[in-house]
């Protein structure tokens, strides 16, 4: 790993969630300067099940899985795109074994931080702070709804508003991922697909 140089992708997803950044300069090159680039290989991991996870990740480029296991089968319970961040935070903040494994489905670039930087920022850094809690509610909203579709939508309907949503999930990532991620089986996935394309 190393510490990033250039950083202009990680700086510009940090002020989406700041306000006023322009007055923040110092406190934002805090921030970068505590990450370090991590390359992962298709298929590489972040973590695995049953380890701990020793990162929070931003997403340069690539696409992190997170997935259980199921009765020996790999269910997918969510997909981070580029210019999104990432971890199994349960295990990431508690230092306890993770529950899911997140792995790079294509070779990813991501920037990392540990758990010691990452609550020093915390306390320390009211930048981060800030962007922590705008995020963190950020993803409590999208978890919500996301449970509401599974539950009030058909099929149909929840492939039809992530074509609206994220249509990069669509075009990035393979079929079985996305009927896994939707709660479809591969053959009713491609049966939507073909209905509504």
């Amino acid at each position: 790993m190393k510490t990033p140089s250039q950083s202009s992708s990680f700086l510009d997803y940090l002020c989406l969630f700041i306000q006023d950044s322009d007055t923040h300069a110092t406190a934002l090159q805090d921030i970068i300067s505590r990450f370090e680039v991590l390359t992962l290989k298709k298929n590489q991991f972040v973590v695995t099940e049953g380890q701990v996870c020793l990162y929070f990740c931003y997403v340069e480029s690539g696409i992190l899985q997170h997935a259980i296991m199921v009765e020996g089968e790999e269910k997918t319970t969510y997909l981070a795109l580029r210019h999104s961040v990432t971890s199994s935070l349960n295990s990431f903040l508690n230092t306890i074994p993770s529950r899911k494994s997140v792995k790079a489905l294509v070779d990813s670039k991501l920037w990392v931080i540990d758990v010691k930087s990452f609550r020093d920022l915390l306390s320390n850094n009211e930048v981060f702070h800030q962007f922590y809690y705008n995020l963190i509610e950020k993803q409590i909203m999208l978890i919500d709804d996301y449970r509401i579709d599974l539950l009030t939508l058909t099929p149909e309907e929840r492939y039809k508003k992530l074509l609206v949503t994220e249509p990069k999930l669509l075009q990035e990532v393979p079929l079985h991922y996305l009927a896994s991620f939707l709660g479809i089986s591969n053959r009713h996935m491609s049966r939507i697909r073909k209905n509504i394309v």
